[in-house]
């Protein structure tokens, strides 16, 4: 009853404030008005850039869900991985805060089967997707979040099997400067006797922009001694975007990042003997594209990218000789694709070329090349209904020729209520740690396949400048599930292609604007998951398994934000229970007050302290505090 109370009390109390100010008591600028006019934009203004056809929120045939940047703001997080919590569907396992180390899973799919995205391009690493997460991007460099939920194989190709995730990073108008500060501590003891346990980060960005170009540069820098024995962390990223339009009108998009992460990994990987772990990982991300109308009908739009990720695992820190792997690999991803409009709906097609490498001490030298083929219609030529459809051809070639096929029906019942089926299929190529893998209680199967699901959802959906309601039934079939198995805890950890899982769930997720002033406005949101998986299973004998059982079964999420000139408040409740672990009830909170160009901020996680675990056996942090400065120019 405390953990509503409090929370309820603290909302009450700060409306009561805020209302009975005056305008005059502000000392409002130019500035703070544009601020809080775009504040919480409408969903259904928000269009989701895929990699060909560009659909408006509102038209969309599937279950999408997003988070805006001005929800991003209201929320008490400094990782992209403590921001998907806040997402309906989308299962984080963080093994230690301020985004050292996370694994996403989308409707209770596994980290391996979905797809990261940045600004649509692929960051997927071919060694194992535990390093998916490993993305150079600042929060304040995030415009939106995108979570398609469901196989996107037509979209966006390989391993998108439970769906995939796409940051968008932002796009400045004008020259804005930005610097943040922060320190933050759960006021616990260090195992140590070194202090308390804490952090401290600093983030800087600035942005540019004409009538022809425009750039965006942010670099953090985030450290701590953890918030346990050995997970001290060391986090640095720095990302740039930019955008050019030459003399014929097209548009050169460029974008790199780096990261570099060390990070005290206690009992991530494979516990109880790994108390003294460490690891070290670099990623670098380049990209270029280009972007053409060449006529009224017809966009153009190649890109290559590559994406380079270094890991190195220390099973003791002290000891190098134990266990110790390194790992290099390189990914190059070559794009083209094009639209083409007609009377009777919009064409679109792409080619792909993906060449993965690896170099590693444990696995050895491998690579393979992935080649692709997109193609996809859309129309509404016919009143009130609109028809996506397409398929992904597909050749591996460690794994021969697969077809991948998709179709999104809706039909308008209304200007704001949309009703919409939608079946589709995906695949996930084994990583190759899945194939490869050798020490550490581990060992690969070369002998795998790779895993194939269908999937089929029915909704109905409400959009408009106030409200987004959104709800949806889906059963989902995965061929050839892969789980890592052993007999006994005394035997090795080994992936076999011998599970099908089936899963029903059912969806809700709502979000309501109100109370909107010119001096203030309210955002509540509500979202809730039910996941019913069915394992059936090849094997007769008993087998303890990795990740079969680890699924989601109740997630729900609960957030109230406030915005005004100057006060700013949020909640935010989160209940998870997955089949496998106890169940957890958390709340975060943050304030904060904006004078001018000066901001500070405060936020409080688990407010209420609770043990829980989201990996492995990992407790994850308690309690935790962080206060913020910020300047922007």
């Amino acid at each position: 009853m405390i953990r509503i109370v409090i929370p309820c009390v603290w909302i009450l109390l700060n409306y009561i404030y805020v209302s009975g100010q005056t305008t005059s008591g502000f000392d409002m600028t130019q500035q703070d008005i544009n601020d809080l006019d775009t504040a919480f934009t409408p969903l259904n203004e928000v269009i989701i850039y895929e990699n060909r056809l560009q659909i408006p929120f509102a038209e969309q045939n599937r279950n999408i869900n997003i988070l805006t940047r001005e929800q991003i703001k209201t929320l008490p997080a400094r990782s992209v991985g403590e921001l998907l919590t806040y997402l309906p569907g989308v299962d984080v396992r963080q093994r230690g805060p301020w985004g050292g180390q996370a694994d996403i899973g989308i409707d209770g799919g596994t980290f391996e089967q979905t797809m990261i995205l940045i600004n649509g391009v692929k960051t997927s690493d071919p060694q194992t997707a535990h390093h998916n997460m490993n993305i150079p991007i600042p929060i304040g460099a995030i415009e939106r979040i995108e979570v398609i939920r469901g196989p996107a194989a037509r979209i966006y190709g390989i391993n998108s099997l439970t769906g995939a995730i796409n940051i968008v990073t932002r796009k400045p108008s004008n020259t804005t400067y930005e610097i943040t500060v922060n320190g933050a501590s759960s006021f616990k003891s260090n195992e140590e006797d070194k202090g308390i346990y804490h952090g401290r980060g600093i983030q800087l960005g600035a942005g540019w922009a004409n009538t022809s170009t425009n750039h965006l540069i942010y670099g953090s820098h985030d450290s701590g001694n953890g918030y346990r024995y050995n997970t001290p962390f060391n986090n640095n990223k720095i990302f740039y975007q930019g955008n050019i339009e030459n003399s014929r009108k097209g548009i050169w998009d460029f974008m790199g990042g780096y990261t570099f992460n060390d990070f005290g990994a206690n009992a991530f990987y494979a516990p109880p003997n790994d108390k003294e772990a460490r690891e070290i990982v670099q990623t670098a991300l380049a990209a270029i594209g280009y972007k053409i109308q060449m006529n009224d009908r017809w966009k153009f739009n190649p890109r290559l990218n590559y994406r380079y990720n270094h890991d190195d695992y220390r099973y003791n820190q002290h000891d190098l000789n134990l266990f110790r792997n390194l790992h290099n690999s390189h990914v190059i991803n070559t794009e083209l694709n094009t639209t083409y409009t007609t009377t009777i709906g919009v064409f679109g097609a792409g080619l792909e070329m993906r060449n993965e490498f690896l170099r590693s001490s444990n696995m050895g030298d491998r690579e393979r090349n992935n080649y692709g083929l997109y193609s996809e219609y859309r129309t509404d030529i016919v009143n009130n209904l609109s028809l996506n459809l397409g398929a992904y051809v597909n050749y591996n070639s460690d794994f021969g020729w697969q077809v991948y096929p998709g179709l999104d029906v809706g039909y308008d019942l209304s200007s704001s209520w949309k009703l919409y089926v939608n079946t589709g299929t995906g695949q996930r190529i084994p990583s190759f740690t899945d194939l490869y893998t050798n020490g550490g209680g581990n060992i690969g199967n070369p002998e795998l396949t790779s895993e194939n699901a269908w999937h089929t959802e029915a909704g109905i959906k409400h959009s408009s400048e106030k409200w987004f309601l959104q709800t949806n039934y889906f059963f989902r079939e995965i061929n050839d599930f892969i789980d890592w198995t052993r007999p006994s805890v005394n035997e090795n950890w080994t992936p076999y292609n011998f599970l099908r899982n089936r899963t029903h769930g059912v969806t809700f997720s709502g979000s309501v604007w109100f109370n909107n002033k010119e001096t203030s406005k309210w955002l509540g949101s509500l979202a809730y998951t039910y996941l019913r998986p069915e394992i059936s299973s090849e094997f007769t004998n008993d087998q303890l398994s990795k990740y079969a059982i680890e699924s989601l079964r109740h997630q729900l999420i609960a957030n109230l934000a406030f915005t005004s000139t100057h006060f700013s408040f949020s909640i935010a409740q989160r209940f998870v229970e997955r089949i496998s672990y106890r169940n957890y009830f958390l709340t975060d909170i943050k304030v904060g007050y904006k004078h001018n160009s000066y901001g500070v901020y405060f936020d409080a996680n688990n407010l209420f302290d609770i043990t829980y675990i989201e990996a492995s056996t990992i407790p994850l942090p308690g309690r935790w505090f962080n206060l913020s400065l910020n300047y922007l120019l």
